[in-house]
This record gives structure tokens, C-alpha cells and sequence, in this order.
């Protein structure tokens, strides 16, 4: 029987990449489209290394309604996997229109894509940034959300508007938002993960990249918070874990009606500080890093973390990895691009 086969846009990313994966694993076929903008051509080259298959995979992006276009010519697509989007917050504050041109004119221009070609199925990335500061923790997918400290934040409580609002009109469409924690790690093989353009947004690439001597050293943004440590807490989930919520996601959408919207928590249900972080890394991997405290960064939400009982329940999905099976994957990772 043929593969059903699954677009994902931004499939050359870090958490696209990992996803085309476990998709393939699942017995899917990912079609990949990618602009490269933030990601690298020689993703294609591993993803084959890993799964023995050249993907197919079309360059351009969601504005592109020419490009979605050819991929339909091409392929019987039975779904969509949305990754594509612009997602520096800092950026985002100082260019909020390429933001929202980007981020939800795509996400416009997709879903009219997906109607007219009758493509019944998407999974959209959320994030965890639509909670703010939640006033409660563990935070469920009940839990208000509330206004959005970034542009890009803003981006993903909209595009949730927009979705929720679709369905309504009963469009014959399903959709499931999955809103992600905190993505580390790297693929066990080594040979897909999180490759940063220019200065690292995130913890985790500033650590691995300490730790190899191209960075001189980490801060860490305030330890006077009302955390174990007085460091900023996280819900810290591995980007295979991840990637293998998208697929559990996609097949449960496989058995909905039309006309229906539901979104999930992605995280593994704790909270680690940034010192905890830290100290994991240097543990697993041997190695000690030179960091030092900074003032608080303004915009930095104090603690959070997700109640995963919807998905644990829903989707049958349940993290496989530890936060030192991510910080030792993540040096893994990192020492390959040394090579």
C-alpha cells in the first residue's frame, strides 16, 4: 500500500527535520518544503543517511501559493504539518510587520491552499509563550491565555484565533495545535540538530557552544527569582519526544470528523532551572563551563511548566527522554559540527 504523504513546511528546520524522521518511522512520507533561510541544505543529505530515503523537497515558502501549488501537482498529500514561521522574539520586537506578514499570511494563504486541494488534515506548532506568566502551575491547555510579551508570541495565540474561528465556519477541515515547551536535544545519530544562525536565541546552543570554545562564556539572566535556585524554570523536552507528538497528533486527526479543533501541551510535565541545566551538562558530559549571573533580561517569564495529562491520555504520548539524555545529545551534536 502506498505511503500517505505529509507536507511539512519548514521541514529543514530543527524540529521539521526531526519530525520528517518519525514520520518516516511511522510508516509516512514527509514532502518537505523549506525557504532555507534558517536552515541548511545539507539536512536533505543526513535525513537520507538516517532513513535510507531521499525526501522529496521543494524550496520556497507558505507565500508562495505557486510553490504549494507544484507540490500538489506532484504529490496525493493527506496532511500538513505547519512549522514555518519566523520565531526570534527579540527579532520580533524590533520587526513586528515582517512578523505578522510572515507568520499568519502564511498561515492564511496555507489553509486556503488545503481547501481548495482538499487536504483535510494539520497540525499546527503552537507555543507555550500564549500562557505568559501563568498564575497557576502546571499549566493545562485550560489555563487562560494571556497577552503575548512578543510579537512572535502574538503570532501563535493569532494563528489560534484563526484556526478555532476556521473550523467554525465548518470548512471540512481538522486541525490539532500542539503547544511546545522548550525543544533541546538533537537526534541520537548525531547527525541532525539545532543549528542557530549566527548568535545563539536559546539556552542550550549557548551552553554547547561555551562548552566547545566558540562562545567565552554563558550568562545566566538573573538568580534572584522566586525559583529552588533563584534561575529561571523551564520545561525542558527533547526534540525527538517532540517530533513523535506530531505523529501520534496526525493519526488522531486520521480518525476525526470534519469540522474539528483541539489542542495539547507538549512538554514533559517538570520544571528544571537553568542552573539545573547547566549542572546536568556538566555531569553527564564531563566537562565544566564557564558562566557567570547577569541582570535580569527583560520579557523573561520567571516558571513554567505543562500538566501533560491531556496528551498522556488523548494521544497515548508520553516522553521517552531525560534531561541528561538532551544535554548529552546536544554535545553529541555539537561536537559533529566541529568536524
Amino acid at each position: 500500500m502506498e505511503m500517505k504523504k505529509i507536507l511539512i513546511t519548514g521541514g529543514a528546520g530543527y524540529i521539521g527535520s526531526h519530525t520528517a524522521v518519525e514520520l518516516w518511522n511511522a510508516g509516512l512520507e514527509p514532502i518537505i518544503l523549506d525557504d532555507f533561510s534558517n536552515s541548511q541544505e545539507e539536512v536533505l543529505d543526513r535525513l537520507e543517511e538516517i532513513t535510507g530515503k531521499r525526501f522529496a523537497c521543494y524550496r520556497g515558502d507558505c507565500n508562495q501559493r505557486a510553490v504549494l501549488d507544484q507540490i500538489a501537482k506532484d504529490h496525493q498529500l493527506e496532511g500538513v504539518i505547519h512549522f514555518a514561521a519566523f520565531k526570534a522574539v527579540g527579532e520580533s520586537t524590533q520587526q513586528p510587520l515582517a512578523y505578522y506578514k510572515n507568520n499568519l499570511g502564511s498561515l492564511l494563504v496555507l489553509l486556503e491552499f488545503m481547501r481548495e486541494k482538499g487536504i483535510f488534515n494539520l497540525v499546527f506548532s503552537s507555543s507555550c509563550t500564549v500562557y505568559g506568566q501563568p498564575d497557576v502551575l502546571p499549566v493545562t491547555e485550560a489555563t487562560p491565555r494571556k497577552d503575548a510579551e512578543s510579537p512572535y508570541g502574538n503570532t501563535k495565540k493569532i494563528g489560534e484565533d484563526i484556526l478555532l474561528d476556521y473550523v467554525k465556519s465548518k470548512p471540512g477541515i481538522r486541525v490539532v495545535a500542539l503547544r511546545y515547551f522548550n525543544p533541546v536535544g538533537a537526534h541520537p545519530s548525531a547527525k541532525i540538530g539545532e543549528l542557530p544562525m549566527g548568535t545563539p536565541q536559546n539556552l542550550v546552543p549557548f551552553i554547547t557552544q561555551t562548552a566547545a570554545g566558540i562562545r567565552q562564556k554563558l550568562t545566566l539572566f538573573g538568580n534572584d527569582y522566586d525559583t529552588p535556585d533563584g534561575s529561571c524554570v523551564r520545561d525542558y523536552i527533547h526534540v525527538v519526544d517532540l517530533a513523535d507528538a506530531h505523529v501520534k497528533a496526525l493519526s488522531f486527526l486520521f480518525e476525526k470528523p470534519l469540522d474539528f479543533y483541539d489542542v495539547f501541551n507538549v512538554g514533559t510535565g517538570r520544571g528544571n532551572t537553568v542552573l539545573e541545566v547547566i549542572h546536568a551538562f556538566e555531569q553527564v558530559n564531563g566537562l565544566k563551563l564557564a558562566y557567570e549571573i547577569g541582570p535580569r533580561r527583560a520579557g523573561d517569564v520567571v516558571k513554567t511548566w505543562a500538566d501533560t495529562q491531556k496528551i498522556n491520555a488523548v494521544l497515548g504520548w508520553y516522553p521517552k527522554y531525560s534531561l541528561e539524555d538532551c544535554m548529552r545529545d546536544s554535545w553529541r551534536w555539537q561536537q559533529t559540527l566541529a568536524n
